[in-house]
């Protein structure tokens, strides 16, 4: 806001506003400093003059990822997940920098820092597609400081090079792998580790939303059941197959409220479970995700069409959905082996036409 004062004989104008410097100026008459001041402030609605970048200097990297975790994160789907990136994100160095020194060079440093940590469970080396979803947080927490904390800074992840390979999964079930799976879970002690598998693969749903189905979206008679938040925003409705009917209505009993969770599991400790699961089933490379691949790619050599197993899968694109539709490539080998076969005994028991000649 402006302050307007007589001093000396001269009118002197101050702007304030938080996050940029204060202006001040000197005028003969009090109608040339309230114009002047009347246009500073347009100036600054505008975001024509430069913030006062000295209030970073009282900010750390670790102070804005705090709040945001505290304040933001709690409000966002994927809470769980994004908190435990940002605890680890916050051991780094980097974190221990003031806003107002922080650039896109200390972000590349961390990113090679990072890509050749090894990565979790794992000997292998952080890849940068996992390295990108682990900034993805950060780019947004910088997004919201300027909007809605007003914090004066720019988000120095914009100039950060990151190569990325689009080496997308299609990792499908191999033969025998579910009976091992299936068998691997008679010595859980969660008893729903095996229903959630079977319904994964019936409904191509994701971990998420199979978790958070409650009796109350399920429609027992007709079949179906609606999803009422999905991963991108929208809501959708799923017919279920007889065996996904079946596998609901077991866990139903008299006492069960509309409310109830179907499967009444934490994501960390689907995690958990599957980790442990895949080791004692001797399965490598094979992630809870890839079960709706195998689904979705079920659903198509069903001879579903593509309209009907985007309803069914969610995606809103079919460049989307063929990144989930992977053809078997053993039915694939097998299929051109037949037609090859057929064709071959078909020439030879084609009898010579009356035209055609045959020379000894």
């Amino acid at each position: 806001m402006a302050t307007l004062r007589k001093r000396n004989g001269k009118w002197q104008v101050q702007v304030r506003r938080l996050g940029f410097p204060i202006q001040s100026k000197s005028f003969v008459s009090k109608a040339d400093a309230a114009e002047w001041a009347r246009t500073i402030e347009r100036q600054h609605d505008r975001q024509e003059l430069g913030p006062d970048r000295k209030m970073l200097k009282a900010i750390t990297l670790s102070d804005l990822v705090t709040r945001y975790r505290d304040e933001v994160v709690p409000r966002k789907k994927g809470s769980a997940v994004e908190t435990i990136l940002l605890n680890r994100f916050l051991r780094y160095s980097i974190c221990q920098k003031t806003l107002y020194e922080l650039s896109t060079a200390d972000f590349a440093a961390y990113r090679d820092q990072r890509l050749k940590e090894p990565k979790h469970r794992s000997d292998r080396p952080v890849t940068a597609k996992s390295l990108k979803r682990e900034l993805s947080p950060l780019s947004h927490m910088f997004r919201h400081a300027l909007v809605e904390w007003e914090i004066p800074l720019r988000n120095p992840l914009e100039g950060l090079k990151l190569k990325v390979t689009d080496n997308k999964r299609e990792r499908r079930l191999r033969s025998e792998e579910l009976e091992r799976l299936i068998e691997a879970t008679r010595q859980s002690k969660n008893k729903l580790v095996a229903p959630i598998i079977l319904f994964a693969l019936e409904t191509a749903m994701r971990r998420g939303e199979i978790l958070s189905v409650q009796f109350r979206h399920i429609d027992f008679e007709r079949h179906s059941l609606v999803i009422p938040e999905t991963k991108s925003g929208y809501s959708r409705a799923i017919p279920l197959t007889v065996r996904a009917v079946t596998i609901l209505a077991a866990l139903r009993n008299e006492h069960t409220k509309p409310t109830d969770i179907a499967f009444p599991v934490t994501s960390v400790a689907m995690r958990l479970q599957w980790d442990r699961l895949t080791k004692r089933a001797g399965i490598d490379d094979l992630n809870f995700h890839d079960l709706r691949h195998e689904a979705i790619s079920r659903f198509f050599e069903l001879g579903l069409s593509i309209p009907e197993v985007a309803s069914i899968s969610g995606h809103r694109t079919p460049a989307m959905l063929f990144r989930y539709a992977h053809a078997n490539q053993e039915t694939v080998r097998a299929k051109l082996t037949g037609k090859r076969l057929q064709g071959e005994q078909k020439m030879i028991e084609r009898k010579p036409m009356p035209e055609e000649t045959v020379s000894v």
